[in-house]
């Protein structure tokens, strides 16, 4: 009787080292040309600042939606760090949440999400899980803070959300650049109106984070 020899199963090869330092190159790149100029900033323009050939920006996304998906993604991971860097913080509370907040800003989510057009897949399950990660980190933010009692138990995840992206994002007819010197002061004017104890009732219910998907 002769033993039968179980199939070799062949390993996906790993990515080189310079090829994932071209990817994240890219991505940088993308992510600074949509912020400062939109999503519709021709591709050649990001390969060139990214420092690699066009042939290498279309092997690594085949299309705008999967490098607008990438950034997008990938400004929401590291928004989602920062909030791990927040719950992992053992002093105060409200400040860990208040470094959080103006880290968020900094990212320019706001200035990414309206890129998400029609014929995005907002649905891509990349994007749900980056997307759950996040709020689900900051309702624990949020959550500590107000177990503390330092934060103003009326507000919800989303009342955060909204307000870090209006604020975050340049107001209309202003330089985009111009515009960031103002982001962090008023980033803290709204963070001292959520310290407990509430000077006053704010109209309404606390916003939920689902309520936002549905707008």
């Amino acid at each position: 009787m002769t033993a039968t020899t179980a199939p070799s199963v062949r390993k996906a090869p790993r990515p080189r080292a310079d090829a994932l330092r071209n990817r994240e190159r890219i991505v940088t790149a993308a992510r600074e040309m949509f912020v400062e100029h939109g999503p519709d900033v021709p591709l050649d323009e990001i390969a060139r600042r990214a420092g690699v050939g066009n042939a290498t920006v279309y092997r690594n996304f085949p299309d705008r939606d999967a490098l607008v998906r990438e950034v997008v993604c990938s400004v929401m991971d590291r928004t989602a760090e920062a909030a791990e860097l927040a719950l992992a913080e053992t002093g105060d509370a409200f400040a860990a949440l208040e470094r959080f907040v103006h880290t968020a800003a900094d990212e320019r989510i706001s200035a990414l999400c309206p890129m998400v057009s029609s014929t995005f897949d907002q649905h891509h399950p990349d994007l749900e899980a980056s997307r759950e990660r996040v709020e689900q980190l900051v309702e624990e933010v949020m959550g500590r803070a107000k177990v503390a009692g330092q934060l103003r138990p009326d507000v919800g995840v989303g009342d955060l959300m909204i307000v870090v992206a209006q604020l975050s994002r340049p107001p209309a007819g202003t330089d985009c650049m111009r515009g960031d010197r103002f982001v962090h002061r008023h980033l803290q004017l709204f963070l001292d109106g959520l310290r407990a104890p509430a000077r006053s009732a704010l109209p309404g219910r606390p916003v939920d984070i689902r309520e936002l998907r549905d707008c």
